[in-house]
């Protein structure tokens, strides 16, 4: 596995969205290290958790908690059938505290929180910490935070953007390529920890006789440990798992999607695809990928040049009517 090397990148002011553009995952050293919650927590995990219970408004979160025994690594059970831990809805104030008291067990249970729109679970953070206002009105991301003690998330993608920003404590990142999927032994697409299928490759110590592959992966993957104001871009579909490894993590990342908000989600699309033409014979398979070559991975222009505009129709730009109009024939496929 490579070590992924920093960025010459810009300070925050001067942040632009054609920093956070591309293919390839971005290590962003001392990025938000002026946040006033970063210098916050450079005093120790107690001062984040101070920094934070005033900015409580109420709200509760989710939170995943399980024993000491799974050594922080959030999974499913042997038989596949549940999870290692339980989810539980709880006043973040109690989160704070109990994060409080968890520092001072010898073997706490793990308790994460993550996914949580800040907006509606500490608005005030984001008043002095956050992307520079010309970013924000570009990307429109929506900003959340992960909160823990020592842990481990499962190695996962996002169809975002993603910048993940720590501001308290130490994350280890991992990083793969979107084609690496079939190295990495992905569970369940339906039976999912948080919504997005995982890897059962323990990437602290991981099994290769039971999953060989995954050496391969390790070829083309990348890993990173971040501090207090450093940040990284994960672009979308990169696989990642993340090891929190403080007795208190506080990460806040943004999600954006950089495209038309009438362009449905692609998941739908592959699970449609093996709905429809992955039981198909070796040929008609083949005959399909090629279709799909044509009117999807390599369209352009050259797609529909030969007929005049109004008889294009989806094979023209997919506007927002357009898109309607599709939307709905394919919702007339599905209920006949």
């Amino acid at each position: 596995m490579q070590a992924l090397p920093a960025s010459a990148a810009p300070a925050l002011g001067a942040l632009r969205p054609e920093h956070l553009q591309g293919g390839q995952p971005l290590l962003l050293r001392d990025l938000v290290r002026e946040w006033p919650a970063v210098q916050a927590a450079l005093a120790g995990p107690a001062a984040i958790l101070d920094h934070l219970a005033p900015l409580d408004v109420g709200a509760s979160v989710g939170a995943w908690r399980a024993p000491a025994a799974i050594g922080g690594r959030f999974g499913y059970s042997d038989d596949f059938t549940g999870f290692n831990f339980t989810r539980e809805l709880l006043p973040f104030a109690d989160v704070l505290q109990r994060l409080r008291a968890l520092m001072a067990e010898p073997e706490p249970e793990a308790l994460y929180v993550g996914s949580t729109t800040l907006d509606t679970t500490a608005p005030a953070f984001r008043a002095a910490n956050d992307l520079p206002a010309p970013l924000l009105q570009t990307l429109q991301p929506l900003a959340s935070l992960w909160l823990g003690n020592r842990g481990q998330v499962a190695i996962h993608h996002d169809l975002p953007d993603n910048l993940a920003c720590v501001v308290a404590g130490r994350r280890r990142f991992v990083l793969f390529p979107p084609d690496a999927v079939g190295d990495l032994y992905i569970g369940p697409l339906e039976h999912t920890l948080a919504g997005q299928p995982t890897s059962l490759v323990d990437p602290r110590q991981p099994d290769f006789d039971r999953f060989p592959r995954y050496a391969r992966a390790l070829e083309r993957g990348f890993e990173v440990e971040l501090g207090p104001g450093d940040a990284l871009f994960i672009p979308s579909l990169w696989w990642h798992g993340v090891q929190s490894l403080e007795p208190v993590n506080l990460l806040v990342n943004y999600w954006w999607r950089g495209v038309p908000e009438h362009m449905d989600s692609p998941m739908g699309a592959l699970l449609h695809t093996m709905l429809t033409v992955r039981e198909l014979p070796a040929h008609q398979r083949a005959a399909w990928r090629a279709l799909f070559e044509h009117y999807v991975f390599e369209a352009g222009e050259h797609t529909a040049a030969h007929l005049p505009e109004p008889a294009r129709q989806v094979l023209g730009p997919l506007t927002p009517a357009a898109a309607r109009g599709l939307r709905a024939r394919i919702l007339r496929r599905l209920n006949r």
